[in-house]
């Protein structure tokens, strides 16, 4: 195969991949996951069945590689907005504040967490989102101040809370981000400051 060859056959091969990606996002985020079915993604892409799975063996890989590919970004934002902070407080406020900004500004995530939110919880294996974590704790643990306290369990609260407030954002009209933000922050702030008293 000629290097012209070749590239023109991986740009079909990165449209496919992109096409079906995007068809999912608008059905699961219309429909739902537990409605929706490969031939409702398939039908959205104008590409024949048998091309769905050459990228995705099922409906679930592909929900989570819709899911990975949002995740990406917004982990991406978040390790930035920590980075920038000095001490706790500061990592706890911008950490919520970015989690509920983005998610309300990406509007693709926002109606797939509003349509799926129990399908989300029950993939919360999914690498993308464990990553998420595990990189808040790295952050967590660069800081002196919180060293003695339980970091593993503090990153899968904070998590599990982002969660289940931008499940709620997501059901408000309008979204009230910074009712969120300082919700979540003075929650873990208080929490935080019991524990490190209490040692």
């Amino acid at each position: 195969m000629t290097p012209v060859a070749a590239g023109k056959r991986e740009a079909t091969k990165a449209q496919n991949r992109r096409a079906i990606l995007d068809a999912a996002t608008e059905v699961f985020a219309e429909i739902g996951y537990g409605a929706a079915s490969i031939r409702d993604v398939i039908r959205r892409t104008g590409l024949a069945s048998g091309t769905f799975y050459n990228y995705f063996p099922d409906k679930q890989s592909v929900f989570r590689a819709v899911l990975d590919e949002h995740t990406t970004e917004l982990r991406r934002r978040l390790r930035e907005a920590r980075a920038r902070a000095g001490d706790a407080e500061t990592i706890v406020r911008e950490g919520f504040q970015t989690y509920f900004s983005f998610i309300v500004e990406d509007r693709p995530l926002f109606e797939m967490l509003r349509r799926n939110a129990g399908t989300v919880r029950e993939l919360f294996d999914t690498p993308a989102l464990e990553l998420g974590i595990l990189e808040l704790r790295e952050d967590l643990a660069a800081l002196a101040e919180l060293s003695a306290l339980d970091l593993d369990a503090l990153a899968s609260a904070m998590g599990g809370v982002a969660f289940e407030l931008g499940i709620r954002l997501s059901e408000q009209d309008p979204p009230d981000v910074e009712r969120a933000a300082r919700f979540a922050s003075e929650l873990f702030l208080g929490g935080i400051a019991r524990l490190s008293a209490g040692r």
